[in-house]
């Protein structure tokens, strides 16, 4: 499930040098993630939605820095507009997440200063009106951002957060909720009409945001990619009482972000009561 966004196709055809940048990240979280599980998130029980993390422990105990940086862009497509809006406070969320287990993160510029400075060379590998990547340009700007922030800075690995958006279903019967990601949802509400009609159809697929994390050692080597589920995006429509409709509060919930931020970064930094298989 980790591994169906075909952006990261890209890493898996460059050297060892992309697949090194996932590798460096991880082993920077697990060198001081694990004093950290004191302080993580307490999860909700047992969810069978919870995702298998792929944590590569080898290089990650290769890491010898637990200096970090969130990068300021994604590393499949970019994030839908109402999502997007949202990104600098759920990044905000993973800094302090981090930080909390031991890490130092550096300011998001250093990678956004020396990212924009690289599209001029390369040129933006993102198609504005499409969202589509170009390959080739996306590869050559991380690399050198990459060459940059090795030779100038003490960051020892990258962390890319993608907010990623799937159809998830509610269950059939009273208990009107939805699994994925590690998360178990209610229905959200919206509207100033009556309600919900008994003509409701349950059965169509809702929407809900997922956070992604990607992290890479300074060789572009992958050391970590977690998922978690965040939040439903769409609402029960209560004016029209039979459809779903985007919410107004999407990812203002922090309870929530912060729920999933932990299922994803886990087991890098321990989540307490992880919601997976002991």
């Amino acid at each position: 499930m980790l591994n169906r966004d075909p952006h990261l196709a890209v890493f898996r055809q460059i050297a060892s040098p992309m697949r090194s940048l996932w590798h460096l990240v991880v082993a920077a979280l697990v060198l001081t993630g694990l004093v950290a599980c004191g302080s993580a998130t307490v999860g909700g029980g047992y969810n069978p939605t919870t995702p298998t993390n792929v944590f590569e422990e080898r290089l990650f105990d290769q890491l010898d820095s637990n200096v970090v940086v969130i990068a300021s862009v994604n590393l499949g497509g970019p994030s839908r507009n109402y999502l997007k809006k949202r990104e600098s406070f759920v990044d905000a969320r993973v800094q302090e997440y981090l930080e909390d287990a031991g890490y130092e993160v550096r300011a998001q510029r250093e990678f956004s200063q020396r990212w924009n400075n690289a599209v001029l060379i390369y040129g933006d590998p993102i198609d504005p009106t499409t969202g589509r990547v170009n390959q080739k340009s996306f590869i050559q700007i991380v690399q050198a951002v990459r060459d940059q922030l090795r030779d100038q800075t003490d960051i020892g690995s990258i962390v890319f957060t993608d907010i990623i958006e799937k159809d998830v279903y509610y269950e059939q019967g009273l208990n009107r909720v939805t699994r994925f990601d590690g998360v178990t949802r209610k229905p959200a509400v919206q509207g100033a009409g009556s309600g919900v009609t008994a003509e409701f159809d349950w059965s169509r697929p809702v929407a809900a945001a997922t956070m992604r994390i990607a992290w890479f050692n300074m060789e572009l080597e992958r050391i970590f990619s977690g998922e978690g589920g965040m939040d439903v995006t769409d609402a029960v429509d209560t004016r029209s009482g039979t459809a779903f409709v985007r919410r107004r509060d999407v990812l203002e919930n922090e309870n929530h972000i912060d729920e999933g931020i932990a299922i994803a970064f886990h087991p890098i930094i321990a989540m307490k009561k992880w919601p997976g298989n002991p």
